[in-house]
């Protein structure tokens, strides 16, 4: 009887998990972002997750506070995760510091594992007299994100307040919270870094480090659009292989984001490109 007892107890736990939580996350999973605006076919919420489903991905990112419970209830019915979800923070005195819907996303995604990527914006780049600010804000942010399990991610974005990997590192170990990290960005690397020596950073990043998103890329490109910084994964001459082999070697077993922002055409024709890329990748890293 004490058996019948305990294993329905345990039914009954697993059964009230999301369909992505019930088992314990693989290393380095994947993921595309970003992929509404572009889309030549303008695939519903429910299209891309089936979509998705088919080209091997495990799940999406999600941008803003519109739709998040939409877009969960047609991941799971695909077997699918709800990876991020992007939004603003202004540390300007004067303006709103969060949307206050944040709280109603908390409790739609209590216990399913999701980051936050926050934009932070209201002071110039880099600018570190707008951190105790930022602090307070982030501390209020962390607070109401504590029983729903999520983290939230300091997302460096050229043009932002958090511009660089830096600035992102610096303001987290302020912020000294332990649902409070950091997402390295390649295309937003690209740009704002003259130099090509990511492994520093990503050493200095890692207790933090809890998501990186990719992309094919130039390894330089002075023109002011993003048409070769956001390529598709098989284009561009940047070694894409290299960046993954050195976040194994240190260590780094997080989720992979699939930058796909400007993209053009049909979603469908470049993330099954980007697809059969990432198997080869991912050979970067195998044990």
């Amino acid at each position: 009887m004490k058996v019948r007892f305990v294993c329905a107890v345990l039914a009954l736990w697993f059964g009230s998990l999301a369909p992505a939580q019930a088992a314990e996350e693989k290393p380095y999973p994947f993921f595309p972002f970003c992929i509404d605006w572009h889309d030549a076919k303008k695939r519903s919420f429910g299209e891309q997750a089936e979509m998705l489903k088919a080209l091997g991905y495990d799940g999406v990112g999600h941008i803003w506070l519109d739709g998040v419970a939409d877009r969960i209830k047609t991941l799971d019915a695909a077997g699918l995760k709800l990876y991020q979800i992007t939004m603003t923070v202004d540390v300007a005195p004067d303006k709103q510091a969060f949307d206050p819907r944040f709280k109603d996303v908390l409790a739609l995604v209590k216990g399913r594992g999701v980051q936050f990527c926050l934009l932070v914006n209201g002071a110039p780049p880099s600018d570190a007299s707008a951190d105790d600010r930022a602090v307070a804000i982030l501390r209020e942010m962390s607070d109401l994100a504590h029983d729903s399990g999520a983290q939230l991610l300091l997302y460096p974005h050229q043009g932002c307040w958090v511009e660089r990997i830096e600035d992102s590192v610096r303001v987290a170990d302020k912020v000294d919270r332990p649902n409070v990290g950091v997402m390295f960005n390649l295309c937003h690397w690209l740009r704002v870094d003259a130099r090509r020596d990511y492994k520093p950073l990503l050493e200095k990043a890692m207790p933090r480090l809890w998501a990186v998103s990719i992309n094919g890329a130039d390894t330089h490109d002075k023109a002011a659009d993003w048409d070769r910084y956001i390529q598709p994964l098989d284009r561009g001459s940047f070694d894409v292989g290299g960046l993954l082999k050195t976040l194994k070697e240190l260590g780094y077993k997080g989720p992979i984001g699939l930058q796909c922002y400007g993209i053009g055409g049909d979603a469908q024709e470049h993330l099954a490109r980007s697809m059969a890329a990432w198997k080869k990748l991912r050979a970067n890293l195998a044990d």
